[in-house]
């Protein structure tokens, strides 16, 4: 395939997805600010939380020229993901993929309201995957885990937007600018569509806590073909008083399971640590000098 061959298969590649992607893509306006929202489900658009702040109603205007009022349903700051009731007539609900799927270099296009300006297609690659975003609710601190980083250019307006793949499938919500050419979104895979799913029946997320840090870590050669994994996550920290601390985790523990899930990384701790374990023993495997020790820890609910 020549270079004019290959350019023109992507610019159909984009053209496509645009076509596809865009009429689910609304500009949202606040009485404090806007950015843009996607159709996910008859009548509800997900959008960032940081766009709707302590907003509680807003518009959404379409491509089209359709305008609708909205509710805001519920929004949780540390996944930055916000729910949205449109009073009226909506798009049919975009095509969600599954951002775990991802790989680096994949084709991406984002889709939103830049500048104010609706409708705005760009296009880029999947530039890394597994990165973090650092945020804070009131004087909790949270890093939201395993966020898409794409070289598709967003700027402000673009928050809220639809990171979409090659087969027009929505797979991020786009949610901040890093730098130039840097930008960020929120994955679209199991652990957020629960996330939504908490949203639309209670208008929040309550979490567990368990007090500790960590950093993902290789295990040893023998460990690793013992249990099946990779990886586990190496504790670096122990908050003094945390449930972790009052079950007996130490710095320097090797965590391989939380309620017998694998844990390779933050996010296989996270994923445990919805409301249905506050006040429940959670068995807690780690490697310890060498031996494999359970521990059970009582997660505390997550307050901010």
């Amino acid at each position: 395939m020549s270079d004019a061959d290959a350019l023109d298969a992507y610019s159909r590649t984009v053209s496509a997805v645009a076509r596809t992607v865009t009429p689910h893509v609304a500009s949202v306006r606040l009485p404090r600010g806007g950015g843009s929202a996607v159709v996910f489900d008859d009548g509800y658009l997900l959008t960032n939380a940081h766009v709707v702040g302590h907003d509680r109603d807003g518009t959404a205007t379409f491509t089209d020229g359709t305008e609708s009022g909205f509710r805001v349903v519920g929004a949780d700051p540390l996944s930055d993901l916000a729910v949205l009731r449109v009073r009226g007539e909506v798009p049919e609900p975009a095509r969600l993929g599954d951002a775990d799927r991802l790989v680096v270099g994949q084709l991406v296009v984002a889709i939103g309201s830049p500048l104010g300006f609706s409708g705005s297609v760009t296009a880029g690659v999947v530039s890394a995957l597994g990165r973090a975003i650092p945020v804070r609710q009131g004087r909790t601190g949270r890093v939201i885990e395993d966020v898409i980083q794409t070289d598709a250019a967003l700027n402000p307006g673009n928050s809220g937007g639809a990171l979409a793949d090659s087969s027009g499938r929505v797979v991020g919500v786009n949610t901040a600018v890093a730098g130039f050419g840097l930008g960020l979104a929120v994955p679209v895979n199991s652990t957020t569509r629960r996330i939504i799913d908490t949203l639309l029946v209670e208008g929040r997320v309550r979490r567990a806590y368990l007090g500790v840090v960590g950093v993902p870590t290789p295990l040893p050669d023998e460990v690793a073909e013992r249990t099946g994994q990779d990886a586990g996550l190496r504790v670096v920290e122990v908050v003094a008083g945390g449930p972790a601390d009052r079950a007996g985790l130490h710095s320097g523990d090797l965590v391989l399971t939380v309620a017998r899930s694998p844990v390779s990384d933050a996010q296989g701790i996270q994923r445990q640590l919805f409301a249905e374990v506050i006040a429940t023993r959670l068995p807690v495997t780690v490697l310890r000098n060498g031996a494999m020790v359970d521990v059970f820890a009582t997660p505390t609910e997550l307050v901010g």
